[in-house]
């Protein structure tokens, strides 16, 4: 965000290269390998979606593209320059939302982390509100929403600054299967009408597959790449998209890849 904190950051999303990423958590005299070397392409304004069982490091790599933890070896670039001195949008499965700040106050808080200009902020967050369906709840406080406003809450306090690089690590897991489903969908919408790049992270393949452009698929822990899977629906897509041969085909060969015994998948 420039210093009216309104203007759009000037390019279409970052791109990421993971090459040869490895994972080792060392506690003490004990070692966990959590990845083994991963090499992942994230395109510029596409969404990226990687499915794994749990424990595979799917988190892991997004809190290495995010900064917040560091790779025992190997790279990660983040393309244009630019990227880097922005921080990324991140959405986990809870909300953190501040349980005494109103709807517009918790989307204003990076801005005011980051010292923006909180009048733009303030016209940044409405717009948000507005554009993810939450309209009229702006002066409600987080105990006052639904679990799926709360998290549109919180996506819309990611997306204020408008950053090169959406995380979103589980944020519907939480949510019953038709909130999951409306979320999916205001998702895309938003993907269409805010420039920038996602990654998601989801143990749901018929949400990767629904939401994405490209599905990675890992192994059970120690976690690497078995397969890329491109996905070339048109946009924008309706939920009804789930129950053409196509998707299933799609589907189903995510789903074989993480039902193959490690000993075919190493």
């Amino acid at each position: 965000m420039n210093s009216s904190g309104s203007a759009s950051s000037g390019f279409e999303g970052a791109s990421v290269s993971l090459t040869d990423v490895r994972k080792v958590f060392v506690s003490g005299k004990s070692a966990v390998e959590a990845l083994l070397p991963v090499t992942i392409d994230i395109k510029a304004g596409e969404t990226t979606a990687i499915v794994g069982p749990s424990g595979c490091g799917k988190s892991t790599i997004l809190k290495i593209i995010a900064g917040i933890e560091k790779p025992t070896s190997g790279s990660v670039v983040l393309r244009p320059e630019q990227a880097k001195r922005q921080p990324a949008g991140i959405v986990f499965q809870r909300d953190f939302l501040l349980e005494w700040r109103d709807v517009i106050a918790n989307v204003i808080l990076p801005a005011e982390i980051q010292k923006l200009d909180l009048t733009a902020a303030r016209e940044r967050a409405h717009e948000l509100v507005r554009e993810l369906g939450l309209g009229g709840f702006e002066r409600k406080l987080p105990w006052q929403l639904s679990g799926g406003m709360r998290q549109r809450v919180a996506i819309a306090r990611a997306m204020l600054t408008r950053p090169p690089l959406m995380l979103l690590d589980e944020p519907f897991s939480a949510l019953d299967a038709m909130t999951r489903d409306q979320m999916n969908e205001l998702l895309q919408h938003v993907q269409q009408t805010e420039a920038t790049t996602y990654l998601l992270i989801t143990h749901s393949i018929a949400e990767a597959v629904y939401m994405s452009d490209r599905v990675f698929v890992m192994s059970g822990r120690p976690g690497q790449v078995l397969d890329q899977v491109e996905v070339d629906f048109p946009r924008p897509r309706s939920l009804a998209i789930r129950e053409t041969p196509e998707f299933s085909t799609i589907a189903r060969r995510i789903r074989l890849q993480l039902e193959r015994p490690r000993a075919q998948a190493a």
